[in-house]
């Protein structure tokens, strides 16, 4: 015989996971874009809620009157937001590395506004997000996400949250770090490429001064950097990787720091 009963505390329980999961979904990549409608993720975050009522262990009474409830509703939020911007920060990897090329190759003034991001980004670091987003989510990025917020309750559970703030800066202190080297690491073939042909151009101006090689050099790079970030195509993939591997240590190294 199947039990429909529910009490007022399964209600005050799924309301835990339901914040939770939300403030999760409104910030992770993927659930968070512009285009998927509010509707949507609120439907989405009740849906797995509803999933995860039925599975993970009720936890012990973590809170007593109104406030403590509140205080546990705060934390809840704050553990899925924390989840969520441990995977959405890795976005700016390669939105670092598309505006170093584009200032090497002379396009840094060419920028269009991301919806996503809300910030003005240029032509290669918004072409760089979208093609490194599709390759992420056609690798599983988003069924990841999700398996990450589920099987935080059971590391983190329903108001077992422990903010250690000295581990937590260690991870933004390690994903700093780690900024740079991949960023680096994506546009070291422009790199490479613009500054052979800045010493050949500074050779030739000393052999040939007569000729104008700031306008000459300013063609060169924009044809260049083209021709690279074409030949450049192949290595997305491994790209992809870089980043996926980036989120998964960050969200890993976050969730620590909250037990």
């Amino acid at each position: 015989m199947i039990d429909l009963s529910f009490s007022l505390i399964d209600f005050e329980y799924i309301l835990l996971i339901t914040v939770r999961i939300a403030s999760f979904v409104f910030v992770a990549p993927f659930f968070s874009q512009r285009g998927v409608p509010a509707q949507a993720k609120i439907g989405l975050s009740f849906f797995i809620a509803i999933i995860l009522f039925s599975v993970v262990p009720p936890p012990e009474q973590v809170f007593t009157g109104v406030l403590g409830y509140g205080v546990a509703v705060l934390k809840e939020g704050i553990t899925g937001l924390l989840i969520g911007f441990a995977a959405y920060i890795c976005n700016s990897i390669v939105i670092l590395a598309g505006n170093i090329i584009d200032m090497d190759i002379g396009l840094s003034m060419a920028q269009e506004y991301n919806p996503d991001m809300s910030m003005q980004i240029t032509s290669t670091g918004n072409l760089y997000y979208y093609l490194i987003f599709a390759l992420l989510i056609s690798t599983g990025m988003d069924r990841y996400l999700l398996r990450v917020a589920c099987d935080s309750f059971y590391v983190v559970p329903i108001g077992g949250a422990v903010f250690e703030w000295d581990s937590l800066l260690l991870s933004m202190t390690t994903y700093m770090a780690d900024l740079f080297v991949i960023g680096f690491r994506i546009f070291l073939p422009v790199f490479a490429v613009i500054m052979i042909m800045n010493c050949i151009l500074g050779v030739m101006a000393k052999v040939a001064p007569q000729m104008n090689m700031f306008s000459i050099g300013i063609q060169l790079k924009i044809l260049v950097g083209f021709l690279v970030l074409y030949l450049m195509i192949f290595l997305f993939p491994s790209v992809a990787d870089m980043v996926f591997d980036e989120i998964k240590k960050m969200v890993v190294l976050f969730i620590e720091g909250m037990y």
